[in-house]
């Protein structure tokens, strides 16, 4: 360790892919945390990054303390990054991780643990719904302590699309989408705002659009990551900039609304489901989890995604 921790913000990043440094790189942009410890089994390749990363460091907005990592630095840290895992292959879907990754968890954590860590662990490795509820049950956390990345990027995918459909920026498009980070999310299409204005008032008064559009719309945003991977064999910068997100919305206690992978015990009839639904995030973790109405169809499509997830989940920790 080359830091000395007083009263800042330390993350401690474990899995230097593709997407554990791009959320570095992320973060040292923003001025998010003022210590960063990169961990990876690949130790050569991670003090590359390290060295690379503080070579931009007279440009950044604030001078992010960068190091290689071991886990005992994870004893002072605020939030612990989880993105080591198995990349998610062509034609492969999320789920079909859950195996191999459950298994890479429980040694990740266990060694997490044995620091004395007391944070915020944050995940990003897919299939993520699953192997944060894992997370929740390898560490004995509360579940407001373990966050998972769930359907952040998606909603922000679907922002950006409906932006680019109504030409408007999409900071000025207030959607959502829920359940699994994967086949079975959906879009909350009737709590969907542009501005002030519901979406099918805002269809409704421009001849211009049309609501039969919205399908197309949505698969766009469901395929997406299986259409990048078949072009670049990985998706890396918008899961990033999310993870990001999540970390500044907990270092800076925003209590912000973000569609995190929570757990529910109760919420939307489900029970014992890691899932991802609008929660309010801030230094404690899930402050809460928002209960959102949804409309007949929406409902059955959550309770279908939750049922996938519940088979994935199940019988895969019996056998870990």
């Amino acid at each position: 360790m080359t830091a000395n921790h007083g009263k800042v913000n330390r993350v401690v990043l474990i899995g230097a892919g593709s997407v554990g440094v791009s959320y570095a790189f992320s973060l040292i942009n923003q001025g998010i945390t003022e210590e960063l410890a990169i961990i990876d089994l690949f130790a050569d390749k991670a003090l590359g990054d390290v060295w690379d990363l503080n070579h931009g460091k007279a440009f950044a907005p604030s001078p992010t303390n960068v190091w290689l990592g071991e886990y005992q630095d994870c004893k002072d840290a605020d939030i612990v990054c989880i993105c080591a895992g198995a990349n998610q292959k062509p034609g492969e879907t999320r789920l079909d991780l859950v195996e191999k990754n459950m298994k890479i968890f429980k040694g990740i954590v266990d060694d997490v643990m044995e620091s004395g860590f007391d944070g915020i662990f944050l995940i990003a490795t897919n299939p993520v719904d699953v192997l944060t509820q894992a997370v929740i049950e390898f560490s004995g956390f509360p579940a407001h302590r373990v966050v998972g990345s769930g359907t952040t990027l998606d909603s922000s995918r679907l922002r950006y699309k409906l932006g680019e459909y109504f030409d408007i920026s999409p900071k000025a498009v207030h959607a959502y989408i829920v359940g699994e980070h994967g086949d079975t999310e959906l879009p909350l299409w009737s709590r969907v705002t542009i501005g002030p204005v519901p979406l099918q008032t805002y269809l409704d008064n421009h001849d211009d659009y049309n609501a039969e559009d919205l399908d197309q719309i949505f698969e766009e945003v469901r395929d997406a990551a299986y259409h990048i991977i078949e072009k670049k064999g990985a998706t890396f910068y918008g899961i990033a900039m999310s993870l990001a997100r999540i970390t500044e919305a907990i270092l800076r206690n925003e209590n912000i609304v973000l569609t995190t992978s929570s757990y529910l015990q109760g919420q939307y009839g489900a029970e014992d489901v890691c899932i991802g639904v609008p929660s309010i995030i801030n230094r404690s973790g899930i402050r809460e989890i928002i209960e959102v109405p949804m409309n007949e169809e929406e409902q059955e499509k959550f309770a279908h995604s939750v049922q996938t997830l519940k088979s994935i989940y199940e019988p895969a920790m019996k056998r870990i």
